[in-house]
């Protein structure tokens, strides 16, 4: 049974606000806020005070010390211990929304960590054009109205050759648009090969029963021919669909007709021929060692009426779901009541805007940092890898924290080519009293937290997720370890 003296001299709810320590909790965490974490601390405190066998608070000073104090220190411990428990609570919630990380995985488009990284013009963008009042919906030439994305659109159709494009939040709901818009009511026809699911459970064929189309399957998971397409076809039918199938690859005895065989079908079939394309290549990417990525611009030359494709992948800028191809069939879509509720912000366009303009300079491997980090040879991988580590030797007690360089590979990430390994070297760490589990759990609790992988038994950092302007953070946080 605890002493009720304990319990008598736990603080109120009250007593805890009044302090001045709840009084900086409160500018941090607002008054109603703080006062629902203090009443929550006081009944935790009381709970552990009624269970524990000496009458102590889980992790505070043990029964027999509080009882060997009066009835005023008494008093003081138990609101001192209160309000460290309130201090963390207010700690913890501030650290659970979006923070700054620094990304030593080599994961270049890390879909938990944000995907692509903004470059310095799209950050500028952002923060010095469309934080504030712009010019979202407004014409300076008119004074009137204006077309929200017009300039985000325009680059789109100057990147890719097609007659139309419009901009919503992201690759989803690119795709929910263009199957409401143009295929409601009636029935798309899709390989079976091609009914992925990719992140966040996102699922083809839910997406198309949401539209209201039917969907048709046709051909089997590892072959499709053009002779099924064509049977399918019936006077119900509004749509030929192609998947990009994202985060996967079948590979072996395979077939499926090219884009072109399909583009000629629907055209002789009055039909509509979508791509979903999905990582949002502008163009051949073999100069960074990506194969199996459609090409936008190839889409729309091989005769698809309307391709979506992601802002914040292989484009490497904003979450946006980008839809370009023929005018008729973009308006279409624009003038659907979904586009209302599906567009981007101005925050989002600014970004994409920004990152267009660097891939139509033709500065876009130079000024994207995800195209930058996967263009990045391993030799220069292996060179700031070493003048890292050689920087670290220098900060680091090397009798608690040893380092070597090892060969490994990078990630491409965010649903593309799941085939493509960027060869890099690692970082790789072992502590004298830390298991690698740990190891990793101490540097995501770094400010800002770095977040890294386990390889083996062993902590890996790869560099080429990691910016130049990063490496002191990250020399830091090993420093401390």
């Amino acid at each position: 049974m605890p002493n009720p003296q304990l319990l008598r001299a736990l603080p109120s709810v009250n007593a805890l606000l009044r302090t001045d320590e709840a009084a900086t909790l409160a500018e941090r965490a607002g008054r109603a806020r703080l006062t629902a974490l203090a009443r929550s601390v006081t009944e935790d405190l009381r709970a552990e005070l009624r269970s524990s066998a000496d009458g102590s608070p889980t992790g505070g000073r043990s029964g027999s010390e509080f009882l060997k104090s009066d009835g005023v220190v008494l008093r003081e411990s138990l609101l001192a211990e209160a309000l460290r428990r309130l201090s963390l609570a207010v700690e913890r919630e501030g650290a659970a929304g979006l923070r700054r990380v620094v990304n030593a995985t080599g994961v270049v488009l890390h879909t938990n960590l944000g995907r692509a990284p903004l470059s310095d013009a799209a950050r500028r963008a952002v923060a010095e054009e469309a934080a504030g009042y712009c010019t979202l919906e407004y014409d300076l030439e008119t004074g009137a109205r204006g077309r929200r994305g017009a300039r985000a659109e325009q680059l789109l159709t100057d990147l890719t050759g097609a007659e139309g494009a419009l901009v919503v939040n992201n690759c989803a709901a690119a795709a929910l648009l263009v199957l409401t818009a143009l295929a409601r009511g009636g029935e798309t026809i899709v390989s079976r090969g091609e009914l992925v699911e990719i992140g966040g459970d996102f699922r083809v064929p839910d997406v198309m029963a949401q539209s209201g189309t039917r969907m048709i399957e046709v051909g089997t998971t590892n072959r499709t021919k053009l002779a099924d397409y064509e049977r399918a076809i019936m006077e119900e039918t509004r749509m030929i669909l192609r998947v990009h199938p994202s985060n996967y690859r079948i590979v072996g005895f395979t077939a499926t007709p090219t884009l072109a065989e399909l583009a000629a079908l629907a055209r002789a079939s009055n039909l509509l021929l979508y791509e979903d394309a999905g990582s949002g290549a502008l163009s051949d990417l073999a100069t960074y060692s990506l194969t199996g990525e459609p090409a936008i611009t190839d889409s729309i030359r091989a005769g698809a009426d309307v391709v979506t494709f992601s802002g914040d992948k292989l484009l490497g800028g904003p979450q946006a779901g980008c839809v370009v191809g023929r005018g008729e069939v973009i308006e279409k879509c624009r003038r659907h009541p979904l586009y209302r509720a599906l567009r981007a912000d101005k925050l989002a366009l600014a970004a994409l805007e920004a990152t267009l303009d660097a891939h139509r300079r033709g500065r876009a491997g130079a000024e994207v940092p995800a195209l930058r980090m996967l263009a990045a040879p391993r030799e220069e991988i292996g060179r700031r890898t070493r003048a890292f580590v050689r920087r670290a030797r220098g900060r680091v007690d090397q009798s608690a924290l040893s380092f070597e360089i090892v060969a490994g590979n990078s990630a491409v990430g965010g649903g593309s080519a799941p085939t493509t390994h960027p060869p890099t070297a690692l970082v790789a760490l072992t502590h004298a009293r830390l298991s690698a589990d740990a190891l990793e759990a101490a540097l995501r609790r770094s400010r800002p937290p770095v977040v890294a992988r386990i390889l083996g038994d062993r902590v890996v950092l790869d560099l080429r997720t990691v910016a130049p302007d990063e490496e002191a953070e990250l020399l830091d946080a090993l420093a401390v370890l």
